[in-house]
């Protein structure tokens, strides 16, 4: 804009847009290098000496998930599940408690459903 030379503006201009498609190009290859990264499975194979540790931890989560699914049938009150719910740290416990509470409100209001129909019909 201080330059009154329009030789000058073009140049400057030109500048500006090669600035942008090289920024454009770094911006396509790292895209690129992310969209074709290798799995996470094939990740898990290469680091062979972790990976009986991690199934281990694995198998103690899923233990630990049946242990609280075999909890939650016992549970007849929202209330509870949803004091377990707000306590529960794990994206897969949780995942179980909102179910339960799913669950237990079908139940619920099947129940009520029943009640009317049978009140309805005397």
């Amino acid at each position: 804009e201080a330059t009154l030379d329009l030789a000058e503006r073009r140049r400057i201009r030109s500048a500006i847009r090669e600035l942008q498609r090289q920024e454009l190009e770094r911006d396509e290859e790292t895209l690129a290098s992310k969209r074709f990264r290798p799995e996470r499975s094939s990740h898990r194979q290469d680091d062979k000496e972790n990976w009986p540790q991690s199934r281990c931890l694995e198998e103690e989560q899923q233990a630990a998930l049946a242990a609280l699914s075999e909890q939650l049938e016992a549970i007849t009150s929202v209330e509870e599940l949803t004091k377990l719910l707000r306590a529960a740290a794990e994206y897969e416990e949780r995942k179980l408690i909102r179910a339960a509470i799913r669950k237990l409100r079908a139940e619920e209001i099947e129940a009520v459903t029943l009640a009317g129909n049978v009140q309805n019909s005397r």
